[in-house]
């Protein structure tokens, strides 16, 4: 049974209590850390620490969605901010892991599928550029911390906020009412399930991985005008829905699936959900009870 104190940034956010979770199942305690103190103010970020004490560290604490309105923000939390936390650890005694978790937006359009870590990053909005000016900045450190960087590609589940776009389609085929309006439907993603992504991480810190990067990914892609198929099978119906270009990003990414082979190595065979599970879950949950 794996032992010792896990320390997690945003564990306020979607990600974090099915984070937190994983690791108490693997026997870990846990100190979670919502996105206060701001990890922008160095200070307030060193006074809460110095008051702690811990051996692992999971930095999930990030601006993340894509249509953010103040680009500033990008930078100011995904980067600074994690400049900040490095400083305040680096400081501290020996850590046994500190995972970052960065972003697949880093690669951008690549040239080919699924896409493995050695690709060359091309991010393609504000995001994708402070996750990886994040990482190259965290490179700096690996000498003093144990960090091992993790590029998680799309996921979702409950609580996800309906910015993103499973948990949008979600609500829409719920309650079948108004209607639906998307952008482009040819899109290829990755639909991974949040509990199994809360679970690869807890294997993640377990592994003896330091100074690298690895993808976090199921190397299945699926089109998003699938997803709609299977949630009009699962609902026996589906609202109206419109294109609209107005929701057609210039910097949309075709296919984006990675490659676990890494993975695989790192953290073992991950036998992730199928779609259909993911959907039946989001489907059965009262809309009053998803945080939006």
């Amino acid at each position: 049974m794996a032992a010792g104190r896990v320390l997690v940034t945003g564990a306020g956010g979607f990600t974090g209590p099915y984070l937190l979770s994983a690791l108490e199942e693997r026997g870990y305690r846990v100190l979670g850390l919502s996105d206060s103190p701001d990890l922008a103010d160095a200070d307030a970020i060193e006074r809460r620490l110095e008051k702690e004490s811990f051996d692992y560290v999971v930095h999930l604490a990030a601006v993340a969605i894509l249509a953010h309105e103040r680009a500033a923000d990008y930078y100011r939390v995904n980067l600074v901010g994690t400049l900040n936390l490095l400083e305040a650890l680096a400081r501290r005694g020996k850590l046994k892991k500190v995972i970052l978790a960065s972003s697949a937006n880093i690669y951008g359009r690549p040239a080919r599928t699924p896409v493995e870590e050695s690709a060359t990053p091309a991010p393609l909005n504000h995001y994708g550029v402070s996750k990886l000016a994040m990482e190259l900045m965290a490179r700096l450190w690996f000498e003093r911390l144990p960090i091992l960087i993790v590029r998680p590609f799309n996921y979702s589940g409950l609580g996800q906020s309906t910015k993103f776009v499973l948990p949008k389609l979600v609500a829409a085929f719920r309650s079948r009412t108004g209607q639906l309006e998307l952008g482009d439907t040819a899109v290829v993603r990755e639909f991974m399930d949040v509990r199994d992504v809360a679970q690869v991480y807890a294997r993640l810190l377990d592994s003896a991985a330091a100074g690298e990067v690895v993808n976090l990914c199921s190397g299945r892609g699926v089109r998003l005008d699938e997803v709609l198929e299977r949630l009009t099978a699962l609902t026996g119906g589906a609202p109206a829905i419109r294109r609209s270009e107005a929701l057609v990003r210039d910097d949309e990414i075709p296919a984006l699936v990675g490659c676990p082979a890494r993975l695989k190595a790192l953290a073992g065979e991950t036998a992730f959900r199928p779609l259909d599970e993911t959907l039946r879950w989001m489907l059965a949950w009262p809309a009053t009870q998803v945080r939006r």
